[in-house]
């Protein structure tokens, strides 16, 4: 295909994709399904890969996220984002409405908006293209989060406004989003998040954008900072206006001609909370007249033309009947609290988190007890407290058990650690959860072998450890639930496919104690082998870059376990690979150009792909970022290189051409 041809094509395939985005993302309305979403992207990005002098920051293909920040830059906000004053009842909002209107001539009208409890942020818009995206910060000063907002895919990369333009809104993880992460956070031993805006926030301050993508965040724009896109005299009208732009708005949002009406809306919002899917903590009032907010003004901290009501935290009194243990893939014994089923927050609560037997002992909470429950962030319900003064001298202290539940070993509590845990490998319900683990996406990635298929399997009797999934027959999946043939085969294949992973990916899936899919990575880098990794020592493992004490006391006494080895042995007598298909350790000079040095790549290279570029770089001792900082050793820079370049010219970053890059690899 000619280049001309390309970018015709190019545009057409952004074009419709921006529209099946905003459908999707937006309107909640698409019109075509996942598939050809799917199928169009994959045109693109092939279109693209040939011709990379056509890829622009707007182009839908830029929102799988660069390589990782070294840290984020501070943005100046031109206009302060400043926090609202709050109200907290009904006299507080009257007190709002009679001093703005003791500051203006003209009746006032409000709008009122849901308080979305999320993460303020800024995105502005140069020429049409979102060009730079903040988090609000101290008002003054906030990080550039660009890269991971726009993973986000109801933000707009391009709108049709050819001037400046600066919005302001909040970004935030939906329900759904928050509960399937917090559940792959349990079942990988991590703590949850507490609730979903730390989630949401936790999310836009990783330095990895790829992180961010995969948690799903979405976002509802209310504001703006600057403003030279025409003269609008109301925020209703704005409000429309973002709309009309393809900014995703809250619906939910109402003009008010009176404070009763204002009042009106805050208490039918208070009951209907629960119904939505995404968190909010109270509402928002604002004097619609853009005019009449100019009058009002600042005080030193908030304006005076907008209040935020904030919702009180709903409890519930219940009865705790029982506290039910359950024991995760490393072994850890989490007590739960059973409760008589109360109403919280528009569901029904039967189960409450305990934490761990300290959290037990700190509150005093005793089997019986009349307790105060809450949802965290409305969503995970937590025992607040005891309600002592119900006590009626039949509550029983609960102690945790000295063995395990599930198959009856010690239970022990390693040192520096609140949580008890079951040591036993052969525990049942590790080895159920750590199947799981094996077979998920970043470790050996069994495609087919979910959760459920896993859960049918033991209750069958069919798998109890690892090996047994490799030992797994076409005539034993076959009587699972919903297991026809050709999703049998599926399956088989599958499996058979997953014996030939790299080392990093069978390390990973083993569940060792603090290795998580980076550190297995350089394991398997390092030793290249399983058996030189069972033969190592703390003292080697420990001299790896990144790699503590904790992590390599886990590995050593990890592979030391008789069990361990039995299961290693097994797992490749069955044909798992047990060696490092990634560039080897070995293969790297001590002294190369490369040797110890951070490097960043930038700019279109006719001989290579990037990624090979990069690949090079590394097996030569090189380590390649994504941004030019004081620590940048090398920057390899192709044709059109653009800030990155400026910005290593700026610091006296010693700069490479691809000839450069070639003449050391050919040697």
């Amino acid at each position: 295909m000619e280049k001309q041809q390309a970018q015709q094509k190019i545009a057409e395939l952004r074009k419709l994709l921006n529209q099946y985005g905003h459908e999707y993302y937006v309107l909640d309305n698409p019109s075509v399904p996942d598939s050809e979403y799917d199928r169009k992207m994959q045109e693109l990005l092939k279109l693209e890969e040939s011709f990379p002098e056509l890829v622009t920051a707007d182009s839908p293909s830029q929102r799988i996220g660069g390589e990782p920040l070294d840290a984020f830059q501070k943005v100046q906000h031109n206009v302060p984002m400043m926090s609202l004053g709050n109200a907290f009842n009904e006299s507080d909002l009257r007190d709002f409405a009679r001093r703005a209107a003791q500051l203006t001539d003209e009746p006032i009208s409000f709008v009122c908006e849901l308080k979305i409890d999320g993460l303020a942020v800024s995105l502005t818009y140069e020429n049409g293209t979102f060009v730079r995206g903040a988090t609000r910060g101290d008002g003054t000063t906030g990080e550039d989060i660009t890269s991971n907002l726009k993973t986000i895919r109801s933000i707009p990369l391009s709108i049709q406004e050819e001037n400046t333009l600066e919005v302001r809104g909040e970004a935030f993880m939906p329900h759904q989003s928050f509960l399937k992460m917090n559940e792959q956070r349990q079942a990988n031993d991590e703590e949850p998040f507490a609730n979903p805006r730390n989630a949401a926030a936790g999310s836009l301050r990783q330095l990895d954008p790829k992180i961010a993508g995969k948690r799903n965040l979405d976002i509802f724009l209310y504001g703006v900072g600057e403003w030279q896109a025409g003269s609008l005299e109301s925020h209703s009208e704005r409000l429309d206006y973002l709309q009309e732009l393809g900014f995703k708005t809250n619906p939910e949002w109402l003009k008010c001609e009176t404070i009763d009406e204002v009042i009106e809306f805050v208490t039918y919002w208070e009951q209907k909370r629960p119904e939505l899917n995404y968190e909010i903590d109270g509402v928002v009032i604002k004097v619609d007249n853009l005019t009449q907010q100019e009058e009002l003004g600042f005080t030193a901290k908030n304006p005076r033309w907008a209040i935020a009501y904030k919702f009180p935290a709903e409890e519930a009194l219940t009865t705790l009947r029982e506290i039910e243990l359950s024991v995760g893939r490393t072994g850890v014994v989490t007590p739960t609290a059973i409760l008589d089923p109360v109403r919280v927050a528009g569901t029904t609560v039967k189960r409450a988190s305990l934490h761990n037997e300290d959290l037990i002992r700190e509150k005093d909470v005793r089997l019986g007890d009349q307790v105060v429950i809450k949802k965290a962030g409305d969503i995970i319900p937590e025992v607040i407290r005891p309600v002592e003064e119900k006590r009626t001298g039949d509550e029983k202290e609960f102690f945790m058990p000295d063995d395990c539940p599930e198959c009856g070993s010690e239970l022990v509590r390693l040192e520096e650690e609140v949580a008890l845990r079951c040591m036993n490998p052969n525990c049942p319900a590790q080895l159920k959860e750590g199947l799981i683990h094996f077979v998920s996406r970043e470790a050996m990635n069994i495609d087919g072998l979910g959760e459920k298929v896993i859960i049918q399997l033991f209750r069958e009797n069919l798998v109890h450890t690892i090996a047994d999934l490799y030992r797994l027959q076409r005539e034993d999946l076959l009587q699972l639930e919903r297991m026809g043939e050709k999703s049998t085969d599926n399956l088989l294949k599958a499996i058979a496919s997953s014996k030939e992973n790299s080392l990093e990916r069978l390390l990973f899936g083993l569940g060792i104690r603090f290795v998580g899919s980076k550190a297995a990575r350089t394991l398997a880098a390092q030793f290249e082998t399983m058996e030189k990794l069972q033969e190592a020592t703390f003292e080697d493992v420990v001299a790896i870059n990144e790699m503590g004490d904790k992590m390599a006391d886990s590995i050593v006494s990890y592979f030391a376990g008789d069990e361990v080895k039995s299961l290693l042995n097994e797992l490749k007598e069955l044909g798992l690979n047990m060696k490092y298909k990634g560039a080897k350790q070995q293969e790297i000079e001590d002294d190369t150009a490369f040797s110890g040095k951070t490097v960043v790549l930038t700019g279109k290279m006719n001989d290579f792909t990037r990624s090979e570029a990069k690949a090079l770089v590394e097996k030569l001792g090189g380590s390649v970022t994504g941004s030019v900082s004081k620590n940048t050793d090398i920057l390899i820079a192709g044709e059109d290189a653009g800030s990155k370049l400026d910005k290593a010219e700026k610091l006296g970053v010693t700069i490479w051409n691809e000839q450069q890059l070639r003449d050391v690899t050919d040697d």
